[in-house]
């Protein structure tokens, strides 16, 4: 195999990757059909009788809102709105149902240019619902999705370590229930508490469900970039699994796990409900109409006599997909920073580009510190590769006269080429194995930087002031295409005409490509061009002047 065949097999596996991404996001986001609604709410995935419990539970679940008629869209109710700011949060808790409607997140900005318009991750908008609600199912009354809660306060503001929200529910034979929302500075951690008293003459029996509600809001549309955006679980017999909206429609999830959460995430930021450690919870999920979706949890049945009272609790996550404060959280909740089947790779590289940043205090130097490391690591594979390149471009000449002298007969130039290479003691595998063994790694690196939300915003110099997005003036796609340009020049030409009119285009076909990638991730292109441009150039000098040496 000739080295251009390997150069042009690198560049058409990157081609592969994007399309296969662009297909990814296409098949995952096909429409889906309506599933009907029946009555005021929706029966989820969720069994007769809780994990180790022996009593029934009524066939209403925890769900959507009431249905709408068909041919408009679903709308939840809504009544009293309670608001909660802390230094990182900005909340809205509905008293129908105490469910979080909406959730600001200060410190992350939409865009650079609007620094005082924070990311809105939970909104009970239509077009984008995404909320979490929580809530008691009981043989006798409890209050659901539906309930009418009672607030203390419309207005809660964070000026100690800690925030109380209460809520207050009551029923018609003498149960009450209490659901407190507990804020933290400095947290995206949210505690969540639904104490029973029990005042009647029997004894109450339920359980709590807690649960997001979300709409896919994708248009179906192809993308160059694909993040998975969705339901996942966590369990420490399966760890870590995506509940694609797909696989909502197709069946319900049903499952008793002991401990484990569950979460819907997006690029960067996540919601997820993480119950008590070791408790077991039977976990659900559905898909309803209007592209709308449930993923949730019903812990084990809590008996409370007469007289006395119950606490369940849990806690609830809603922020961003920070690495070191997710495992402090729950075990495995880091995973939702999703590197895919190369985290045993990306991981490191992540830890790596953060003690960088530790040091130099720039992302954008980071990674241009980072690329640096990893070609020094590769250094004497790269080395191998280019020296055959060098070899075989030495050889140049007198590949180009067997094919002359051959003329079209493919078989005989093959066997004069494999001749020369015997002679010249030069081996045109050479270059192979050293590039496919670096692909894994670069992948790795490419999912790292995609998916690391403290890249996002983050400036690097001049006119690069996000590293999350697309280089607003396209210095860095353009540079990335030079320097593919130059390593063209660098290497052997190819005998074959038709395949070296195809080499000459690539440089012009991956520039428009790369012009919409992240600025972070055409950064570590380029530096890595350039570091293998001058690494091929030196060995390709020193190969020709021993060359002409012996000449």
């Amino acid at each position: 195999m000739d080295n251009y065949r390997i150069l042009l097999f690198a560049a058409l596996s990157v081609v592969i990757l994007l399309l296969w991404q662009a297909w990814q996001t296409d098949h995952n986001t096909l429409q889906t059909p309506t599933v009907a609604t029946t009555g005021t709410g929706i029966t989820p995935a969720v069994p007769a009788s809780a994990p180790g419990s022996s009593s029934a539970v009524p066939a209403s679940a925890p769900g959507a809102a009431t249905a709408a008629p068909a041919a408009q869209a679903a709308a939840l109710k809504s009544a009293q709105r309670v608001h909660v700011k802390t230094d990182v949060l900005d909340v809205y808790i509905d008293t129908i149902g105490g469910d979080l409607r909406q959730a600001d997140l200060l410190t992350y900005p939409v865009k650079v240019d609007k620094p005082n318009e924070p990311v809105r991750l939970l909104t009970d908008a239509q077009a984008d619902l995404f909320i979490a609600q929580s809530g008691l199912l009981s043989s006798r009354a409890a209050p659901d999705y539906q309930a009418q809660f009672s607030a203390e306060k419309t207005e809660y503001t964070l000026d100690a370590s800690e925030v109380k929200v209460p809520l207050s529910w009551a029923g018609p034979d003498g149960v009450t229930v209490t659901k407190t929302y507990t804020f933290h500075r400095g947290s995206y951690v949210v505690d969540v508490e639904q104490v029973v008293n029990n005042a009647s003459a029997a004894e109450w029996k339920g359980r709590q469900y807690r649960q997001f509600q979300r709409r896919d809001s994708s248009d179906g549309g192809m993308s160059l970039i694909y993040t998975y955006t969705g339901g996942v679980i966590y369990s420490e017999a399966k760890k870590y699994e995506k509940i694609q909206f797909k696989d909502m429609t197709e069946e319900n999830l049903s499952r008793d796990i002991p401990g484990g959460w569950a979460a819907m995430i997006q690029h960067y930021f996540l919601g997820a409900w993480i119950p008590k450690a070791g408790e077991a919870n039977h976990y659900y999920s559905q898909a309803l109409d209007d592209k709308r979706y449930v993923l949730g949890m019903a812990s084990p049945e809590m008996t409370v006599a007469p007289g006395q009272s119950g606490t369940f609790s849990s806690r609830l996550f809603i922020g961003p997909k920070l690495q070191d404060t997710l495992e402090k959280v729950a075990p495995g909740l880091e995973l939702t920073v999703d590197y895919g089947i190369l985290t045993v790779l990306a991981k490191p590289l992540f830890w790596l580009l953060e003690w960088l940043h530790k040091m130099v205090g720039n992302w954008g130097w980071s990674i241009v510190l980072v690329t640096l490391m990893i070609k020094l690591v590769f250094f004497k594979l790269s080395e191998t590769s280019y020296r055959s390149m060098a070899n075989m471009r030495r050889l140049q000449p007198k590949m180009t006269a067997l094919k002359e002298r051959h003329g079209d007969d493919r078989q005989k130039f093959s066997q004069a080429m494999m001749e020369l290479y015997k002679k010249e003691k030069v081996n045109p595998m050479g270059g192979c194995l050293p590039i496919l063994v670096q692909i894994p790694v670069f992948i790795a690196l490419y999912w790292m930087l995609l998916e690391s939300v403290e890249l996002r915003q983050a400036p690097f110099i001049l006119w690069v002031q996000d590293l999350s997005t697309r280089d607003p003036f396209y210095v860095l796609p353009l540079l990335m295409g030079v320097t593919m340009f130059i390593q063209q020049k660098l290497n052997p030409p190819p005998p074959d005409p038709v395949m070296a009119k195809m080499m000459k285009f690539l440089p012009f076909i991956f520039t428009p490509f790369f012009a919409f990638f992240p600025a972070g991730l055409v950064l570590y292109w380029v530096v890595n061009n350039v570091l293998s441009i001058a690494q091929q150039w030196y060995i390709t000098r020193r190969i020709e002047q021993q060359a002409a040496k012996v000449a």
